[in-house]
């Protein structure tokens, strides 16, 4: 059996990649990495689907009305717009044309969760003055709850201790991050922020007294900090031990449902269901307007004590709304459990990866164990983690309760 410890994975430094990464910044990084096929090919790729309109996940190509609903969840949008203002008086005139993006702007839709800084948008936090990272960090932290904010910054941190493994502080660091402002920041108006960068993604609309957050993407390579001033600071437990926890407490014919392939990388798997980049998930980076049917099994197979862990898998991935917003939403996904469903992929005994997947109409949520990117496992390990969390039938971005011309193009 390999090592769990991701110590027994570090760094392969005698590979080409690796080769002057000390030396890299993320734009050198990112020139590099376009020289390489595969890597130019999904950018490509990506990029394509960006130009598709914005439409939504749904489960068969159509969008199901009247999912999502304006609540007076007692948001303090004004702070929040009030930190912003903050942000725009500290930036230089060309800084505030990078960052401010019109509501409707397409770069809602730009993010991406890989190191490589091929999508530019907004404002990066490496190449700012102290200043003004901390007024961007102010941002989102009067946006999040203390949990949340906590969560991200954490996410931060380890991207750091990634770039200590690899010696690669240019290309991995806690500021290897962008920020973008859509809209007119205000407790009247509908605006919102946006973060991307490696392991760190979110998109957060904010529309009076209402908060909505879709799309989210964390992961972390490896999941631990084990030295150093943040030691100790771990990332998705939570999620990673709830999920399990679910699929173990079925009934040997509930599991049989519930697992969709036995092995993460199955030779039943159709054309495209693994991926070489999300690997197992399907709602990642510029998967917008995705088909993703159900599978798995029927919520309404499960028992009160087994909805309970359900519900809270959905709060681990709700953590960055306030109380009361995450209440809310968690009251929304209450009433759609009747037509949730729980899927699973690879083994659920011992300290074997996976895969597993939460889908309603109002939410997808994905966890998923990958490979090495950086650390050198070619198969999945526990230390390598990515989540995704969805507003599926046209709740990303806010889209769904915006006016007709503030839609996501």
């Amino acid at each position: 059996m390999a090592s769990r410890n991701f110590r027994a994975w570090m760094p392969n430094f005698s590979l080409p990649k690796f080769q002057g990464i000390s030396q890299d910044t993320a734009l050198s990084w990112r020139d590099k990495s376009l020289l390489v096929p595969h890597l130019q090919e999904l950018i490509n790729h990506w990029c394509n689907l960006r130009e598709v309109p914005f439409k939504g996940v749904t489960t068969n190509g159509e969008l199901l009305p009247n999912v999502y609903a304006y609540e007076d969840q007692g948001i303090d949008s004004g702070a929040i717009a009030e930190a912003a203002h903050e942000v725009f008086n500290l930036c230089k005139p060309g800084q505030i044309v990078a960052l401010r993006q019109p509501l409707n702007s397409k770069t809602w839709r730009s993010w991406s969760n890989p190191e490589i800084y091929f999508s530019n948008y907004g404002l990066r936090l490496e190449e700012l003055e102290e200043d003004l990272i901390d007024a961007i960090l102010r941002v989102i932290q009067r946006t999040l709850s203390p949990e949340g904010y906590e969560k991200v910054t954490n996410a931060r941190y380890v991207n750091h201790f990634l770039g200590d493994l690899c010696d690669a502080h240019g290309v991995m660091n806690e500021y290897s991050y962008n920020f973008q402002v859509f809209g007119e920041p205000s407790d009247e108006t509908q605006w919102g922020w946006s973060i991307y960068g490696h392991h760190l993604c979110m998109s957060t609309f904010i529309n009076r007294k209402h908060l909505h957050i879709a799309p989210t993407f964390i992961g972390a390579e490896p999941n631990e900090i084990d030295q150093g001033p943040h030691a100790g600071v771990t990332m998705m437990k939570p999620e990673e031990s709830l999920g399990l926890a679910l699929m173990q407490s079925l009934t040997t014919e509930q599991q049989a449902l519930a697992q969709s392939y036995k092995e993460m990388h199955d030779p039943e798997m159709p054309p495209g269901r693994f991926q070489r980049a999300d690997q197992r998930h399907l709602c990642g980076a510029f998967q917008d307007n995705r088909v993703v049917p159900y599978e798995g099994i029927k919520a309404t197979e499960f028992s009160e004590s087994q909805i309970k862990v359900v519900l809270e898998i959905f709060n681990q991935f709700l953590i960055y709304l306030p109380e009361r917003s995450r209440q809310s939403r968690l009251e929304q996904l209450r009433r759609y459990l009747p037509e949730t469903y729980f899927s699973w992929i690879g083994g659920f005994q011992g300290q074997v990866p996976f895969y597993y997947r939460i889908q309603s109409p109002a939410i997808i949520v994905e966890f998923d164990h990958h490979s090495g990117v950086f650390l050198s496992n070619t198969q999945p390990e526990r230390f390598h983690i990515h989540t995704v969390m969805r507003a599926p039938n046209g709740g990303d971005y806010g889209n769904d309760f915006r006016a007709s011309e503030d839609r996501v193009l």
